[in-house]
């Protein structure tokens, strides 16, 4: 929060602090605020702004998404004990605090999106542009803030809920909200991006946010509310929409299918010079001294990859036959040279045993694509497929008491990974089955985490997960408090450097600090 106030302060400082006896130093040849936000061109560069910190946030998000689940793990690499490090195996290993730097700077990210959004909304609504463009620009800052608020009360609970622009110190730090009240603001937010919103009916999208996204978003907090019967119409609007699943898994993730017909929402990245690039894939491949035989290009990730490493819990998981597991993890062969992995080819996942003399490491493969430079990459980052809406239309429907029903949407997606229909009508018994077809399904995506809280099942998976790592042998760097999950750890710290900013703020139950 004290990054964003300073900006804020420096934002505002043009019409907070001068009056007309003072010398007027506002440069005539650069916007300020004062010139700047009177066109429909200003107000779709600040929308953009807003935008931006989706990037930000998702540089993290996989952290606490889906290495804090029993899908990832990391590469535990004993001479490089340095906090980027500590702080993500933390989080993986349910020994973070409030000073881990991965929870901190979402936060931070998060809030950023919000203040940018903030200022969209509070200042367009009195200027005289087109209706068409207003209601859309003001849909898309309301999807934005929605999208982030939504963010932040799933990973910490109650949070500060800033709905207008802050202007001063005394607007800057607030309390807590209870989170009954974000979730209604996110709500009201989503309703009325929904009306405002156009529909998208062609392909490849713009990548900003549309009604298809913000009835997905209204949809997803009805679900984590157990509100089946709400989410229910939502989803079955978006069937009647013009998406549908790519015929192939792996073809979701191709580069020429970026916003495509099974792209609901999708995080925007361009490889090429202008700071819009995705440099995950260099976090999620082995730490090796040269990665060429793996990306094609040459670097080194001994300290910056090996993270949110697929997991064989993960891997064995995955049903016979199904294609999802081929498209989705692939293994690096090597060996170890002194001591550092040195890979020489990528193979399949698929029954992969490492022969004689050779050592396999998983990686994630769908974001595995062609591009020129390290840390420079053209992927898209997934928030929302049609395949989730499928998804969720089964899990509503298997909720409310109609199995049945709910097997079509289920068997959608079965059918397309090359599986054989799914039968099971029994609900809690579906449950399971849909539960894992999320797993399968949207792998690497941020999702599982989430859901194993939204299940109640967070608890009682995590620690079998971890006991069973411990007994495995293979992880001896493991502490004794490491997997021993309460409930304190169904939500993560407030963030220790926000509340010596902000001394209203407090901590969640459990954390000492």
């Amino acid at each position: 929060m004290k990054t964003i106030l300073i900006l804020l302060c420096i934002f505002s400082i043009g019409i907070t602090s001068c009056n007309k006896d003072f010398l007027d130093l506002n440069p005539k040849d650069k916007a300020t605020s004062e010139t700047f936000f009177k066109t429909e061109a200003q107000f779709q560069e600040a929308l953009t702004a807003s935008y931006y910190y989706l990037r930000d946030l998702y540089f993290y998000d996989y952290v606490l998404g889906e290495m804090r689940s029993d899908n990832t793990h990391y590469d535990y690499y004993s001479q490089d004990r340095g906090n980027s490090a500590l702080y993500r195996e933390q989080v993986a290993d349910f020994t973070d605090d409030a000073i881990n730097i991965h929870t901190n700077t979402l936060w931070i990210a998060a809030y950023k999106g919000i203040s940018k959004a903030n200022v969209v909304i509070n200042r367009i609504k009195d200027v005289e542009i087109a209706d068409a463009a207003k209601n859309t620009i003001t849909g898309e800052a309301k999807f934005l803030r929605a999208f982030y608020y939504y963010k932040l009360v799933r990973y910490y609970g109650d949070v500060p809920l800033y709905l207008q622009e802050v202007g001063d110190t005394d607007q800057a730090f607030a309390l807590r909200t209870a989170s009954t009240e974000v979730y209604n603001s996110i709500i009201e937010d989503t309703k009325d991006a929904i009306q405002k919103l156009p529909t998208s009916t062609t392909f490849p999208q713009s990548g900003r946010a549309s009604k298809g996204a913000a009835l997905i978003l209204l949809a997803d907090v009805y679900m984590t509310q157990k509100k089946y019967a709400e989410a229910e119409p939502l989803l079955k609007q978006l069937t009647q929409m013009n998406y549908g699943l790519q015929p192939n898994y792996a073809d979701v993730y191709a580069l020429g299918n970026k916003n495509g017909k099974e792209s609901i929402f999708e995080v925007q990245y361009k490889q090429g010079p202008d700071g819009q690039q995705n440099p995950l894939l260099y976090h999620f491949i082995p730490k090796v001294s040269n990665s060429t035989n793996i990306t094609g290009v040459n670097t080194n990730t001994i300290t910056s990859g090996g993270f949110n490493t697929p997991t064989s819990d993960l891997i064995s998981s995955y049903e016979p036959n199904d294609t999802r597991l081929d498209a989705s993890i692939a293994i690096a062969e090597g060996t170890l040279v002194a001591g550092t992995f040195n890979p020489e080819r990528i193979k399949s996942s698929v029954n992969y045993v490492a022969p004689e003399g050779k050592i396999g490491k998983p990686f994630i493969k769908k974001y595995l694509h062609a591009h020129t430079v390290a840390n420079n990459t053209d992927d898209n980052w997934p928030v929302y497929r049609y395949a989730e809406v499928l998804l969720f239309m089964a899990e509503c429907l298997n909720e409310q008491g109609k199995s049945s029903e709910a097997l079509p949407f289920l068997n959608l997606v079965r059918v397309r990974a090359g599986l054989p229909q799914s039968n099971q009508n029994n609900p809690v018994l579906l449950r399971g089955v849909i539960d894992h077809e999320r797993r399968i399904e949207l792998a690497f995506e941020n999702k599982r985490w989430l859901d194993l809280v939204r299940s109640g099942n967070a608890i009682k998976v995590m620690n079998a997960y971890g006991a069973a790592l411990k007994a495995s042998g293979q992880h001896a760097y493991l502490t004794p408090n490491s997997y021993m999950v309460t409930s304190k750890h169904l939500l993560f710290p407030i963030p220790n450097r926000e509340r010596i900013i902000n001394t209203l703020l407090t901590q969640n139950p459990g954390y000492l600090f």
